[in-house]
């Protein structure tokens, strides 16, 4: 769904309640509202090939491209990992030419809403990195969706930088799906990264900056609550 369509879905369960419209209202970020003024001066997404993201780069650290729903969402949960140190809201799967929040947001696009993390595997796996991603960061059994978000561009996708990448993730989902972790079988699609174009910068660390949003309360504080209670030994403020 739209934000248009995200802003109906929330509106509609607070019908009747002024103070909570009342912050609805007031939780709304300009650049996220139908403002075809603002639309029309959002800042091109910047293209990310694969030849820029190193497997390893001068620093140590390794890269690793999930979709999984929302961006807000996913984002929001693997900046609070010990060990990632930078985590970038795009879109992966199709072309720069479509490569924006309203052109995405037709499903028509071959994009999906995906997240680039910067990790230390020192300190965190890839592996581990899958974990969250299954277990938390979002459901890899529902198809083209991600709760009330419909569409190709929610899909549950990992787009591997390597071989290395796509033998442990194709390992992983075999091993889900053997030992029926999910009550479903597990529909995360495995692709080869080919480009990873970055937001526009309003995405760019949106609970953070608007963590009162209805939407971001509903749907994804949970999500940080239960990386907090489920792997507090890896979770940071």
């Amino acid at each position: 769904m739209n934000i248009f369509q995200r802003n109906l879905y929330i509106l509609g369960g607070i019908v009747g309640s002024f103070a909570i419209a009342s912050l609805f209202l007031n939780s709304l970020v300009p650049a996220k509202a139908i403002n075809t003024e603002l639309l029309n001066t959002e800042p091109k997404a910047t293209q990310t090939s694969t030849a820029a993201i190193p497997n390893i780069n001068q620093k140590g650290t390794m890269t690793a491209v999930f979709a999984g729903g929302c961006f807000w969402g996913t984002e929001a949960v693997f900046e609070h990992l010990k060990g990632v140190s930078n985590v970038v809201s795009g879109y992966s799967g199709g072309s720069a030419a479509t490569a924006n929040y309203e052109t995405v947001g037709s499903g028509r696009t071959g994009h999906a809403e995906s997240i680039r993390i910067t990790y230390d595997p020192s300190q965190i796996s890839y592996e581990k990195l899958l974990e969250i991603y299954f277990y938390v960061a979002h459901d890899p059994t529902q198809l083209n969706r991600q709760g009330p978000d419909r569409g190709t561009q929610y899909r549950s996708a990992i787009f591997f930088a390597n071989g290395e990448q796509q033998k442990i993730a194709a390992a992983y989902i075999e091993r889900l799906n053997q030992t029926k972790s999910f009550s479903k079988p597990v529909v995360t699609q495995l692709v080869p990264l080919e480009h990873f174009y970055v937001a526009e910068d309003y995405h760019q660390d949106f609970i953070v900056r608007n963590p009162t949003y209805p939407y971001v309360v509903a749907h994804d504080l949970p999500k940080l609550a239960q990386l907090k209670k489920q792997f507090p030994e890896i979770y940071k403020e």
